[in-house]
């Protein structure tokens, strides 16, 4: 008998799927964080058999394909050429909502078979040790336990099918999801790193910003929320700090103040709601390095959508400080996608998020009509990887005016670039923070006058646009973003 056999078992329900990866990935996670312990006390290592245990499950769907392929406008769960698709699946208990949503319409609309079996791959041993505390004063080093155990092979955590470097032709399995255990299970324990909370506790709604006032804020509003009646029960900070509904404001101030931020490069504030659609801030700082780089790990948790609400430098005289910036295009100069999405690949303004966005904004302010289009300007931002291309002004100019750009930032053309390639509906709403071609730079006093009189309403904005987007779920996740191959699950 193969001690590494398969054992694919068919579901005839998306539940029941769910339900055995839920128990396969228990089973061998448990069997290697047990073998992992019994290691560092005896120095036992594992027997073949046991190694065979600490392997990923894996979804398989088979599409029997018979007669004409269903038609639907819906822009995931569906396949559209026959064949096996699989995927490798990693912490299915924490993902069942979303395993759920793009099972069971595929099993209801066509005709498939989904089994559930263990895979080939191995679950790096460093992926079931939660805080690390287990190696410490083991006298084991990382390198030791390399060669007892499985351990992490970057080689196997890709960006393949989302890049679209995948040979759909000759290619049997095909992709199932975009991304499969290992690759999730490497941005899973990043985000615990740069963000400073379980990776469990991050929103499908999440706005990005480039400056920590946005946080205070949004702190702010957590608070009025969790005091006064809404749906959201509880907010977590950096350090898995949490204020739960039914605190006594005093104590939850007295918990904000203890919390300990900026040990975190990227720290994020989640506010939680019952029906689980609730938000999450996340403070990137300035760049579009950190850009890139946090939402290629958000990505892995399939948000319904990411904003990016921050400061952006005025290219227009007729912009005012504390106006509006919506972007309908980005010209890239940030040069950090460059090789898996080149600049000259245009990126769609995605038509739900940017009305959500305008009718946000004429919510917040009280403005509409020309009142709003003086304070809202919509156009191409450019975004830059240089913080000082105004020292190269002579040189740039030509380009941004052929662009039309109205405003610069650092971020926004990455973020909406990472959204485009990794399937994830995007917008921008930045703010005028100065006007570097026109002789208004941030001075000390008028910057704190700006700041404190624009950003609570423009993270309201955000806020408000996200709120609009959740009503319309169905329409948000766009076919614009799905190339000519595509895996099923979105």
């Amino acid at each position: 008998m193969n001690p590494c056999a398969d054992d694919f078992v068919v579901a005839h329900t998306a539940e029941e799927a769910v339900d055995r990866l839920a128990e396969l990935h228990q089973q061998a996670s448990t069997a290697l964080s047990q073998a992992l312990k019994r290691y560092l006390k005896t120095r036992s290592k594992p027997d073949a058999a046991e190694q065979c245990q600490f392997r990923y499950p894996e979804l398989r769907l088979t599409y029997l394909c018979q007669g004409e392929v269903p038609t639907t406008v819906r822009a995931y769960a569906k396949v559209q050429v026959p064949g096996t698709y699989s995927v490798t699946v990693t912490q299915p208990a924490a993902f069942r909502k979303y395993l759920l949503e793009q099972l069971q319409p595929l099993m209801s609309d066509f005709t498939v078979r989904v089994e559930v079996g263990m895979s080939q791959q191995n679950i790096p041993y460093p992926y079931v040790v939660e805080q690390g505390d287990e190696l410490a004063g083991s006298g084991v080093t990382a390198a030791e336990l390399a060669r007892v155990f499985p351990s992490t092979d970057l080689s196997a955590a890709t960006d393949g099918t989302a890049d679209g470097l995948y040979d759909w032709e000759n290619t049997d399995p095909l992709p199932l999801a975009l991304f499969d255990a290992a690759r999730v299970d490497f941005s899973l324990r990043r985000l615990v790193h740069y963000t400073g909370s379980d990776w469990r506790h991050v929103q499908p709604w999440i706005l990005l910003t480039n400056y920590h006032r946005y946080v205070d804020q949004f702190i702010r509003y957590g608070l009025d929320m969790l005091v006064g009646e809404s749906r959201f029960t509880r907010m977590v900070l950096p350090g898995n700090v949490v204020i739960e509904r039914g605190m006594a404001e005093g104590e939850m101030q007295a918990i904000i103040e203890n919390v300990i931020w900026h040990r975190y490069q990227m720290p994020a504030y989640h506010l939680q709601a019952e029906d689980g659609h609730g938000v999450t801030l996340v403070n990137i700082g300035v760049g579009p390095s950190n850009a890139k780089n946090i939402t290629d790990h958000l990505a892995v948790l399939r948000p319904h959508c990411w904003l990016m609400i921050g400061h952006c430098g005025g290219l227009r005289q007729s912009q005012t400080i504390g106006d509006y910036v919506l972007a309908h295009a980005y010209m890239r100069r940030d040069g950090i996608l460059d090789r898996v999405l080149p600049p000259n690949i245009p990126l769609p303004a995605l038509a739900e998020v940017q009305q959500a966005l305008q009718e946000a904004a004429r919510q917040v302010t009280g403005e509409q009509g020309d009142e709003l289009k003086k304070r809202l300007r919509t156009g191409t931002v450019l975004t830059y990887d240089d913080r000082n291309w105004e020292l190269r002004w002579a040189q740039e100019r030509p380009l941004i005016n052929l662009s039309r750009a109205v405003a610069v930032d650092m971020e926004s053309g990455t973020i909406a670039a990472q959204g485009y390639r990794l399937r994830v509906p995007y917008g921008t709403l930045l703010c005028v923070s100065d006007k570097p071609l026109h002789s208004e730079i941030k001075l000390p006093g008028a910057a704190g006058a700006f700041y404190e009189r624009a950003v609570t309403q423009h993270l309201h904005i955000g806020i408000a646009a996200l709120e609009l987007m959740r009503n319309q779920l169905d329409s948000l996740h766009s076919r614009k973003l799905r190339s000519f191959d595509e895996p099923p699950f979105r």
